[in-house]
C-alpha cells in the first residue's frame, strides 16, 4: 500500500471516528432488525456478529452470543431454525432437532427485517437532513452548461475533440433531459450519462440531449466518449454558476485590479463567465493585454481593468481564489430516499444493459464505501449523513435480491419449499451457497483492488493539486 495512502488513513481520527458510527451503525441497524423479529416471533438466535470470520471479542447473553468480528464485511444473525448458513456464520450448538419449526410467515419477516430497518434508519436521518437543510452548491443545482472543454483526454492520453462540441453544444444551454430523462441537478445529469446504454447506428456510445436554447427546445445528439482512468462516458461539459470571489491576496495583480472578497465576475470582455474555467482560459489567452472585468458588487455593477501580465506565470493565478453561492435545500424524508432508489435502479438496469459500458469495474466494495465515507465527513456532517441514507437505501435493496447468502436468496429457498410442501434437500442448498460465497468474496477482492487504486489516485492527485479554486473542484465534468 503507498506511504500516502498510509498517512490518509491515519491522519484524522475524527473522520475514522464518524465512518465507525455511521458505517457500522448501518451494519448493526440491520441485523438489529432481523434479531428483533427473530425474537418476536419466537425463533432462537444463536449468535449476533457485527462482522464476518473470527471473533474479536464476544460475551453471551440469554443463550445468545454477541461477538465483534474481524472481517468488516458486514455481519450477522445465526438462526439455525431458519437457514444453515454454517460456511458463511460458522457452525451451530444447538441441537437443531430439539428446535420447534418456525413457520413461512416468520421467516419471511424475520429475512424482510433487516432490509425494513435499514429504510427506517434512512427515514430518521433524511428527516434530520430535511430539517436542518443540505448545503448545495450552486454548481450541484445547475442544469445549465457553464463551460465546453475544446478536447477530452482518453485512457491511452490522447486528446480528442470533446463530445459537447463536435455535437454543437453551446455554453448557457438549459438541459432539460437526457435519453429523454428529466433532469432536476448536475448530479442527474452526470448518473443517466454514464449509465446510459444508448447506441448510434455505428456501435457509437449514443445519448440525446434535450436542451432549451433562446426560447426554442431542441434535441441534441451527442457521441460520449470512455475518458478518465475508469473509463466512463463524457461529454466535455461543465456546469453553469455564479464565479465569487472568494481570497484576493495581498499585493496581487487581482487586488491591484481591484477585485476584492465576495465580488462576483459578470464577464471578460463582454465574454460571459458562468464556470471558473472560463476564467482560467480567458486570462491565460489574453496575458498580454488589458482585460475588461464586469463584476457585481452588491447591487452594483463594475469595470475593471485587469492590465498586461509581464509574467507567464500569472497568465492564470492571478492572486485570486473562486468560490460559488450555496442554498439549504429542505427536501422532504420521501424525495431522499426515492432519489436514492432511483440511483439504485438505474445502477442495475446500467450494469445488466449489454449496450451500456456499465460492468463490475466501476462498482465499489467495502474499501470504496470507507473512501467516500471519508469524503462525505470531511464534506460536513449533513453530507455524511446523506451518504448513510444512500447506504442503508443500497443495503435494504441489495440484501433483498434473490442470491444465496443474501436474505433474498433466503426468502426464496423458503418460497419454494412452501410451494413444494417440504423444503430444498440441504445439500442442494449448502451447495449454492458455497458457490455464491466464493463468487461474493470474489467480486469483494476484485473491486476492492480496484478501489484501492482509485483511493490511491485521489490522494496523489490532491498532493499535486495547488490551491485549486474550491468551486473548480466540486463537480467532474461529464
Amino acid at each position: 500500500m503507498p506511504t500516502d495512502l498510509l498517512h490518509a488513513l491515519a491522519s484524522n481520527v475524527w473522520t475514522w471516528l464518524l465512518i465507525v458510527l455511521f458505517f457500522g451503525g448501518s451494519i448493526f441497524v440491520h441485523e438489529l432488525g432481523h434479531f428483533l423479529a427473530a425474537r418476536w416471533r419466537g425463533a432462537h438466535v444463536e449468535r449476533f456478529s457485527i462482522g464476518f470470520g473470527p471473533k474479536i471479542f464476544s460475551w453471551r447473553h440469554n443463550g445468545t452470543e454477541y461477538r465483534l468480528s474481524w472481517l468488516p464485511l458486514g455481519g450477522y444473525v445465526l438462526l439455525p431454525q431458519l437457514a444453515d448458513l454454517g460456511a458463511l456464520e460458522g457452525a451451530v450448538t444447538t441441537d437443531i432437532s430439539k428446535l420447534p419449526p418456525v413457520g413461512y410467515a416468520s421467516k419471511l419477516i424475520v429475512f424482510v427485517a433487516g432490509a425494513l430497518f435499514n429504510i427506517l434508519f434512512a427515514f430518521g436521518l433524511a428527516c434530520i437532513v430535511w430539517l436542518h437543510g443540505q448545503p448545495v452548491n450552486s454548481d450541484e443545482s445547475s442544469t445549465r452548461i457553464g463551460y465546453i472543454t475544446p478536447t477530452i483526454e482518453l485512457p491511452d492520453h490522447t486528446k480528442v475533440a470533446s463530445p459537447a462540441s463536435q455535437a454543437g453544444l453551446q455554453v448557457g444551454d438549459q438541459i432539460l433531459a437526457v435519453d429523454d430523462q428529466k433532469i432536476s441537478n448536475w448530479s442527474d445529469l452526470v448518473q443517466i450519462l454514464v449509465m446510459g446504454g444508448g447506441r448510434g447506428p455505428d456501435g457509437r456510445p449514443q445519448s440525446v440531449f434535450t436542451i432549451e436554447r433562446g426560447g426554442r427546445t431542441l434535441k441534441i445528439v451527442v457521441h460520449p466518449r470512455l475518458a478518465g482512468d475508469d473509463r466512463i462516458r463524457k461529454v466535455g461539459i461543465a456546469p453553469a454558476y455564479e464565479v465569487l470571489v472568494h481570497d484576493v491576496q495581498a499585493g496581487s495583480p487581482a487586488q491591484k485590479a481591484g477585485l476584492r472578497a465576495n465580488d462576483r465576475l459578470l464577464s471578460l470582455d463582454g465574454t460571459p463567465v458562468l464556470n471558473v474555467a472560463t476564467w482560467q482560459d480567458y486570462v491565460s489567452a489574453h496575458a498580454r493585454q488589458a482585460v475588461t472585468l464586469k463584476i457585481l458588487r452588491g447591487p452594483a455593477e463594475l469595470s475593471l481593468i485587469l492590465p498586461p501580465s509581464s509574467d507567464p506565470k500569472e497568465s492564470i493565478d492571478l492572486g485570486v481564489d473562486f468560490t460559488t453561492g450555496f442554498h439549504l435545500l429542505h427536501q422532504n424524508p420521501l424525495t431522499q430516499i426515492g432519489e436514492n432508489l432511483t440511483m439504485i435502479f438505474r445502477m442495475f438496469g446500467s450494469l445488466f444493459n449489454p449496450h451500456s459500458d456499465i460492468g463490475l469495474s466501476k462498482f465499489t466494495g467495502p474499501v470504496g464505501i470507507v473512501h467516500l465515507f471519508h469524503s462525505a465527513a470531511e464534506a460536513g456532517m449533513m453530507a455524511m449523513l446523506s451518504f448513510t441514507i444512500l447506504i442503508n437505501v443500497n443495503l435494504a435493496i441489495l440484501n433483498l435480491l434473490p442470491f444465496p447468502i443474501l436474505d433474498g436468496g433466503q426468502i426464496l429457498f423458503a418460497t419454494i419449499g412452501k410451494l413444494r410442501g417440504r423444503a430444498l434437500p440441504i445439500n442442494i442448498v449448502a451447495a449454492m451457497q458455497s458457490i455464491f460465497l466464493v463468487l461474493f468474496l470474489s467480486v469483494i477482492a476484485y473491486v476492492s483492488v480496484l478501489d484501492f487504486r482509485r483511493w490511491g489516485r485521489d490522494i496523489e492527485e490532491d498532493r499535486k493539486a495547488s490551491t485549486p479554486p474550491p468551486a473548480a473542484t466540486a463537480p467532474a465534468r461529464p
